[in-house]
């Protein structure tokens, strides 16, 4: 019998994309009993760690660290198996072919049911679009025959972009609306973790709860909160419902 519970993979730009855009979903799963894996390529340390920056004498160490343990208390609040820093930086973001590989390499050993990952475009923060530039390019390497042949290739997960701070200019719109009602608390819970951002806690609560809304409106269903995605490619499936 295989026991081997099924996975999902975050890409996060920085620390704490994932807990406010992807929170729900991963406490979702991870109440199913999904191993979750949680792949931040920077810390987010020079563009948002401003409330840490404004404290005197704070060094980058200090920050890295103090956005490494509220993003790892985070995962932990909403059950992630696994969280990895690949320490990339930010502002600006740039991915060394070792980062690249690294990523292909770990989509192969947990081969994800599902991907969550950034919007296409992001006028706001060119970080966010070339992370997801990197989960895809990773994740057409990680199909690739000829690449570590000795190796297991994967399939093809489908990849889904959550929610970005400003969608209407980002091109971004939601196709997919998930009930995350049930794990709220916890994505709220994993929100106060965040210290170095408090000032997003309202902002992603309000956007939960319009998500609600709209996939109330779109189904039969009482749903409070919800979160917003966007697919890159064709659903497949037997049935249309």
């Amino acid at each position: 019998m295989n026991t081997k519970n099924k996975t999902a993979l975050v890409v996060s730009a920085h620390s704490a994309d994932f807990v406010w855009r992807a929170g729900g979903a991963i406490a979702l799963y991870a109440s199913r009993g999904w191993d979750i894996t949680i792949v931040c390529l920077s810390f987010g340390e020079r563009g948002e760690s401003a409330k840490l920056w404004r404290q005197p004498g704070m060094e980058m160490a200090t920050v890295k660290q103090e956005r490494r343990k509220e993003a790892q208390q985070a995962a932990e609040i909403l059950g992630a198996k696994n969280i990895l820093f690949m320490d990339a930086g930010d502002y600006p973001l740039r991915i060394s072919d070792n980062v690249l590989f690294n990523l292909a390499d770990l989509y192969r050993d947990i081969n994800p049911e599902f991907v969550l990952t950034h919007s296409l475009k992001d006028p706001y923060n060119f970080d966010h679009p070339l992370a997801t530039h990197v989960a895809q390019e990773a994740r057409i390497i990680a199909q690739a025959h000829g690449h570590c042949p000795e190796k297991k290739i994967i399939g093809a997960p489908p990849v889904f972009l959550f929610e970005p701070h400003q969608p209407e200019q980002c091109e971004w719109k939601p196709e997919v609306l998930l009930d995350i009602s049930d794990v709220w608390e916890k994505k709220c819970k994993a929100f106060e973790s965040m210290a170095a951002q408090e000032h997003l806690w309202e902002y992603y609560t309000r956007v939960a709860l319009q998500r609600g809304v709209q996939a109330s409106r779109n189904s039969n269903l009482k749903i409070k909160y919800a979160e917003g995605y966007q697919r890159i490619f064709p659903q497949v499936s037997g049935e249309l419902a």
